[in-house]
């Protein structure tokens, strides 16, 4: 096709086999879609046009994706809010002919249908890190590294140290919008047994999400990274050696520590054990 079709906050460029989304920049478009920049997502992952009346004297082209094919939707699990969605181009009614023109032509070029064995549109690149309530989520394209907070976690995350996740020994993540109440992003181990998961505050396979922390156009992203280099299930490269810890930030968590023994949280061999870890960082 080779046309372009400019809409609020995105334009669809059109290929044979493929549309290329460049989303705007601006106060008014929403956050996730500047976090994306820009996609190329083949035809062949979607299945469906749809061409509807918006709000406010506008017309709406969606494409509807096949189950599987983007990992930020497979992650999102239909809690994105319909602004949010990357698929979806809203245009002054007035230009609905063109809109019913471009549906047409869309329609005539799809040809698959049904979920997907592998995904089809390419996940947010690595390096990527977002702020939770209880601490720094960072992934470097290899492993998941969950640094946690002292101001936000939980004795049971302090406890048991900051983490880090290897893609390999991963089968997948579960993120809960933080736009709904406690909201949060959990890392599943491929060796997880069916017994309950605790409790997300509690889990130092999991951040929790607060306001202002660990945002949509953050998180999800982070999220659809994770869960797509999960599906890959490459090959794992070694991961260096972490850098040595800066002494005082050392210092403040040995601080923070000895709060939680004071207060009975920590016993004195725990206190102890963690104090010595904290003190080999340096």
């Amino acid at each position: 096709m080779g046309d372009v079709l400019a809409g609020f906050h995105a334009v669809w460029e059109f290929e044979s086999d493929s549309v290329l989304i460049r989303y705007e920049r601006g106060i008014r478009t929403p956050k996730l879609f500047q976090a994306l920049g820009e996609r190329r997502v083949p035809l062949s992952a979607f299945e469906g046009v749809s061409l509807a009346p918006g709000k406010r004297g506008t017309v709406v082209l969606r494409l509807l994706p096949r189950a599987g094919a983007d990992p930020l939707l497979e992650a999102a699990a239909g809690q994105l809010k319909e602004g949010s969605d990357p698929y979806r181009l809203v245009l002054p009614a007035e230009r609905e002919t063109l809109a019913e023109y471009y549906a047409d032509e869309l329609k005539g070029l799809l040809t698959e249908s049904g979920p997907t064995d592998s995904h089809l549109v390419a996940a947010p690149e690595a390096p990527l890190h977002f702020k939770a309530y209880d601490g720094k989520a960072s992934f470097d394209g290899t492993s998941v590294q969950f640094r946690w907070s002292w101001t936000g976690a939980s004795s049971a995350k302090w406890k048991a140290g900051d983490q880090s996740f290897p893609v390999a020994g991963l089968s997948g993540v579960e993120w809960r919008s933080p736009e709904v109440f406690e909201g949060h992003l959990r890392l599943i181990a491929r060796s997880a047994d069916t017994a309950p998961a605790a409790q997300p505050d509690q889990d130092p396979a999991a951040v929790v999400f607060g306001l202002g922390y660990g945002p949509v156009h953050e998180s999800l992203p982070f999220a659809a990274a994770v869960l797509a280099a999960v599906r890959t299930k490459g090959p794992v490269p070694a991961v260096p050696a972490p850098a040595r810890r800066d002494p005082a930030d050392i210092a403040e968590r040995i601080r923070h520590l000895g709060e939680l023994h004071q207060a009975g949280l920590v016993t004195d061999e725990e206190f102890s054990s963690k104090k010595a870890e904290l003190l080999a960082e340096l």
